[in-house]
């Protein structure tokens, strides 16, 4: 079994939020870039070896990658993926090559609470299966945007649906993942069978194979800066209950 890698899904335009910063795992919260809180928070979990997919404008965040400093023994690499048009799921397949057997998989506009991390990676994952951190806090959330959020259908603690608008569910994809090399097998099937390109395509996969499972992350914090609105709620929750790296 290899070393637990770290991937960073960076390559989305985040047309949403373009206003505030083209690029938006360049736009600074609370004074540090969103692609460097993720970067920070798996160096934080001992997660050393780390691969961003970058796409649109992608040498602009390659050029960041390569400048910034990193804490002793990290290191960040990147792959692109030219068709970041499409959906998530094909990004995190272009890594495939990249991670071996088992890593962490982040949304690189994601903040949140680095201790569900540290829970996450403590979790004994099946060959060829897959962990998501869920939120069941699901009445009244403060920072879920209820027309965005993928829902997650669970039986016990094992993912029966997943997806954006389901009818029936009991938590929140948080957007982290404890994945293996199973994830790109199923990515591969639900894109060539389906021409699905979604990352909730491949979960549906292992799900129906009864890999697919979750952990609670408890009244952890996270939140999806996908607009103003979230960037705005995400700032001042860094700035008065303090910042969480």
């Amino acid at each position: 079994m290899s070393e637990l890698k770290g991937l960073i899904i960076a390559a989305g335009r985040g047309e949403r939020i373009s206003n505030l910063c083209p690029l938006k795992p360049l736009l600074e919260v609370n004074g540090r870039r969103l692609i460097d809180r993720s970067i920070d928070s798996l160096a934080k979990a001992g997660v050393k070896d780390i691969v961003v997919v970058t796409g649109f404008r992608g040498e602009q965040l390659e050029r960041h990658l390569a400048e910034r400093s990193y804490p002793a023994g990290v290191r960040v690499s990147w792959v692109r993926n030219e068709d970041w048009q499409k959906e998530n799921g094909l990004s995190v397949y272009r890594a495939k090559d990249l991670v071996g057997d088992r890593f962490i998989l982040l949304m690189s506009d994601h903040i949140f609470d680095p201790e569900i991390l540290a829970s996450l990676r403590q979790q004994t994952i099946e060959e060829g299966g897959l962990i998501l951190a869920v939120d069941y806090r699901v009445n009244q959330h403060p920072y879920v945007d209820l027309d965005d959020v993928t829902r997650v259908e669970l039986d016990g603690n094992r993912i029966v649906n997943i997806g954006k608008g389901l009818a029936v569910y009991q938590a929140f994809d948080t957007g982290i993942f404890y994945g293996t090399e199973g994830l790109f097998e199923a990515l591969k099937e639900s894109q060539e069978k389906a021409q699905n390109f979604t990352l909730s395509g491949g979960v549906r996969v292992l799900a129906a194979r009864g890999k697919a499972r979750v952990m609670d992350i408890g009244h952890r914090f996270w939140i999806d800066v996908d607009d103003e609105k979230a960037f705005h709620q995400a700032e001042d929750y860094l700035r008065t209950r303090g910042d969480l790296l």
